[in-house]
């Protein structure tokens, strides 16, 4: 059977597309265009990740360093997870600190968990190569996986924002400083 030139079929949907639920986190602490964005998949494991009108992923920034590193006394790096019931997982709050992104502007941005739960894991690949935080933010570039308590994981995405209401915030920003220009 063959098929006209141009003419294709309905696109697939990606990987990621396909099994998780896209959650935002606009103005993450109160700072203006600093988006997350929170992976859902069906299982309840959460993938942290920036969103797409994150400063990071825009204006053509160049990240330095990226660092696990919280405060003296706290790395994520330091995470050891073991078992079944994930023993020895750091427990993490809406507003804990994952990562410090460095760029080489001098802008400094603190990537939060914006979830409640255990950290699973960290992706130390963006610390040896931090360009593919910008090049595949939703895939290679996720920033750590956090499993919600089983009890939580309905609550979790009360005060996140679905696909359509976070694409309705970034326009109505487009307007704003359109309109203040």
């Amino acid at each position: 059977m063959a098929t006209e030139p141009g003419a294709e079929g309905p696109a697939v949907p990606s990987l990621v597309d396909r099994y998780f639920t896209r959650w935002y986190k606009a103005d993450v602490k109160g700072k203006p265009c600093e988006d997350h964005c929170i992976l859902q998949h069906s299982n309840r494991i959460c993938v942290i990740t920036l969103a797409e009108s994150h400063p990071v992923l825009q204006s053509g920034k160049t990240i330095k360093s990226i660092s696990y590193q919280i405060s003296t006394n706290c790395s994520r790096l330091q995470n050891k997870v073991s078992g079944k019931f994930k023993r020895g997982a750091q427990f993490l709050t809406e507003l804990a600190p994952l990562c410090k992104i460095y760029c080489s502007d001098g802008e400094e941005y603190t990537i939060s968990s914006c979830v409640r739960g255990r950290l699973m894991e960290v992706n130390e690949n963006i610390l040896h190569k931090p360009s593919i935080l910008q090049e595949k933010p939703s895939t290679e570039g996720y920033i750590a996986v956090v499993l919600p308590k089983f009890e939580e994981s309905k609550s979790i995405t009360d005060g996140l924002l679905t696909q359509k209401q976070y694409e309705e915030v970034v326009v109505r920003r487009i307007t704003a400083t359109t309109a203040t220009s």
